[in-house]
């Protein structure tokens, strides 16, 4: 089965609606495994929940909550994060079925967008259930605009170089930790961006205090979106 090389001949192979119906596929096809095994999720969701309550503990008689909360927050994010994207290609290696994957005849880049898609989501669900979790342990509320604003841009960022750099380590043998290794140094923009902004949304600073940290945020975003768009066929051929 020939392979679509380049968005061009994917145009030409059935156009944009083609394109993502086959994204799609991958996206749906990596959302009912989920609902079927419930690993990336249910790690994710466990993992976190343990460590706001460990650091609800640790920083009970805290006397500033606002300024800890922030660093708490992004934090267990990213560590959270490495959970589910290890299984993002990984699940295919286990199962045998990434030589599938590789032959599958759709635009490459429409595998690693549906992966991109599938593992958002799934970190998108862990803080819904941990934003209500950390206003009932450190009674701070999170639910403010910019704050959500910053962790959807934040999210879309790290899933986009978390889902490249699991592709990248897919076929390393200690992937579970290579992972990580090579992620989090990355992330670390992401992270101080997110930070700064979560810090200042909750002392009530005004938009212009914190707007170039949403900056910051989404020049990341597209700056690895452009990264991973160019080199994934290059990764994805070397797997």
């Amino acid at each position: 089965m020939q392979i679509a090389d380049h968005p061009a001949q994917m145009r030409t192979e059935g156009g944009a609606t083609a394109y993502f119906r086959k994204l799609w596929r991958i996206t749906r096809k990596e959302l009912q495994t989920e609902l079927r095994a419930r690993e990336a999720i249910g790690a994710m969701a466990a993992f976190s929940v343990l460590a706001v309550v460990i650091f609800g503990l640790a920083f009970d008689l805290a006397p500033r909550m606002d300024l800890i909360v922030p660093g708490i927050l992004w934090g267990i994010l990213l560590f959270a994060g490495v959970l589910g994207l290890n299984r993002s290609f990984g699940a295919e290696v286990d199962k045998g079925s990434l030589a599938a994957l590789l032959l599958a005849p759709m635009d490459r880049s429409a595998v690693y967008f549906g992966k991109v898609l599938a593992n958002f989501l799934f970190i998108l669900a862990t803080q819904v259930i941990v934003l209500p979790i950390m206003l009932v342990i450190f009674d701070i509320n999170l639910f403010r605009l910019w704050i959500l604003v910053g962790l959807f841009l934040g999210i879309l960022g790290y899933v986009f170089v978390g889902t490249l750099f699991a592709a990248l380590t897919v076929s390393v043998r200690a992937r579970e930790s290579m992972l990580p290794i090579l992620l989090l140094p990355v992330m670390m923009p992401l992270f101080v961006a997110g930070v700064g902004l979560t810090a200042l949304v909750l002392n009530d600073r005004e938009f212009g205090d914190f707007d170039h940290w949403l900056l910051m945020l989404a020049t990341y975003d597209i700056i690895f979106l452009v990264i991973a768009y160019m080199v994934f066929d290059l990764i994805w051929e070397d797997v």
